[in-house]
């Protein structure tokens, strides 16, 4: 619908539209623009829009839509070679959980013009279709984490999901999960193959995946010296799903 409504726009309205900016910026040169009235005269609200190579919300959607469709396409192949029928394919298709998903998709790409992190949102629509687990809720963190988070922090996060994810199937209580987070963390340092100018922004990834709720200071014994050794992060439920759900989705064979 936008491609449509972009291609419909009247070419002369375009023109003008130039013509306008362009008369702008002669008149600046003249040096007949009075104070107060420049930064209309030069055109800055039109620079939000076009010009400036930045994307605009519609490329944002336009990207968006085209990542999820093909990362979707995966997905139906994929459950039909595992046998899935096709009606329930195209029920979870369209499926009102997908639709909210999709609702906060767009808002959360209003949020970045990082083609990245639209892409992830992208993995978490098409994965969540996958697992047929499209949770309201549980989708718009997901969707929050995707553009608030780095490229590093993902990094850091798929280091814990490797070296923790067996710790959440099977814990018996909090104590138990703590001292065996305590355990593998005594090797931090090696765990995340860190130079010594890297351990801040290693805090600092730290301190964005706990504030999303991904992982969790765990209270141990294991204590070692060192700016980051006093402290263990365990891997919690909802980073590890994040991180699963994060992933590329490879074609049927």
């Amino acid at each position: 619908m936008r491609r449509a409504e972009k291609q419909s726009q009247s070419p002369v309205n375009r023109l003008l539209e130039s013509a306008d900016t362009a008369t702008g910026a002669i008149s600046i040169a003249a040096g007949s623009a009075a104070i107060g009235s420049i930064a209309k005269a030069i055109g800055i609200a039109k620079r939000f829009t076009s010009g400036l190579g930045v994307a605009t919300l519609d490329e944002n959607l336009e990207h968006l839509g085209d990542a999820t469709e093909t990362a979707l396409s995966r997905v139906e192949k994929n459950l039909e070679a595992q046998g899935e029928r096709i009606e329930e394919i195209e029920r979870r298709l369209n499926s009102e959980e997908l639709l909210e998903g999709i609702k906060a998709a767009t808002l959360q790409a209003q949020r970045t013009k990082d083609k990245k992190r639209l892409e992830r949102m992208a993995l978490i629509l098409a994965n969540g279709v996958a697992e047929n687990d499209l949770e309201p809720e549980s989708l718009d963190d997901m969707m929050r984490a995707a553009v608030e988070l780095t490229n590093w922090d993902i990094l850091v996060l798929g280091k814990m999901y490797d070296s923790q994810k067996g710790l959440l199937s099977g814990r018996r209580s909090s104590f138990d999960w703590s001292e065996q987070v305590g355990h593998i963390w005594t090797d931090w340092n090696r765990l995340f193959g860190l130079g010594e100018d890297q351990h801040l922004k290693l805090r600092a990834s730290l301190s964005r995946l706990q504030s999303l709720g991904l992982i969790a200071e765990a209270q141990t014994n294991f204590v070692k010296d060192g700016s980051l050794g006093r402290q263990a992060f365990g891997l919690l439920l909802d980073g590890k799903r994040l991180y699963e759900r994060l992933q590329e989705i490879e074609g049927a064979h």
